[in-house]
């Protein structure tokens, strides 16, 4: 449903005001109380900030772990879609955050994708048909200088024409178990 809308809104509006129109839009993302506060031309930068409120404040009064989790979950792979258009498949496999210290003020999370590091995976998608990338966002204070919390996304891309045959061959090798 959302990839359909976005692109019927493509012809409309730019993609990055797409992209945080989507995101600030989207029931699924309001949840997290976070909002998308800037998103670069490019894709590769995205602003998110997460607000303490009394939607997200947790029993010792500082910000539920599953609001920063959530709040983000979602940017890299979207963002990584939206930068490598339709040419790759784009999968979250795995994420694994870590706590450093109760948020009891808003926070903030900068999402970035150098130039260099999207050659690099286009690079071992290439050699490699997939790859898994690992990608460390940190979720901190205003300035920037107290991490709060890091999340790791590990990211599954692929070439899309590996990844149709990889999957027509399970679904052959699961009918050929259930004949035997």
């Amino acid at each position: 449903m959302y990839q359909t809308a976005a692109k019927i809104a493509r012809k409309f509006i730019k993609e990055a005001t797409l992209f945080k129109l989507g995101f600030n839009l989207s029931p699924m993302y309001r949840r997290s109380t976070a909002r998308i506060t800037h998103v670069s031309e490019d894709l590769k930068t995205i602003h998110i900030k997460i607000p303490l409120s009394y939607k997200n404040r947790n029993y010792v009064g500082s910000i539920f772990g599953g609001s920063l989790f959530a709040a983000v979950d979602p940017i890299p792979m979207i963002q990584l879609m939206s930068i490598f258009k339709e040419e790759y498949i784009v999968w979250d496999k795995a994420a694994h955050i870590r706590f450093k210290r109760p948020a009891r003020e808003n926070m903030y999370a900068t999402f970035e994708f150098s130039e260099e590091e999207i050659n690099e995976i286009l690079q071992k998608v290439k050699q490699d048909k997939e790859v898994e990338h690992h990608k460390t966002t940190y979720i901190t204070n205003k300035s920037g200088d107290v991490v709060f919390c890091e999340v790791t996304k590990t990211i599954y891309i692929a070439d899309k024409d590996y990844y149709k045959e990889k999957r027509k061959n399970k679904s052959s090798d699961k009918t050929l178990k259930t004949q035997e």
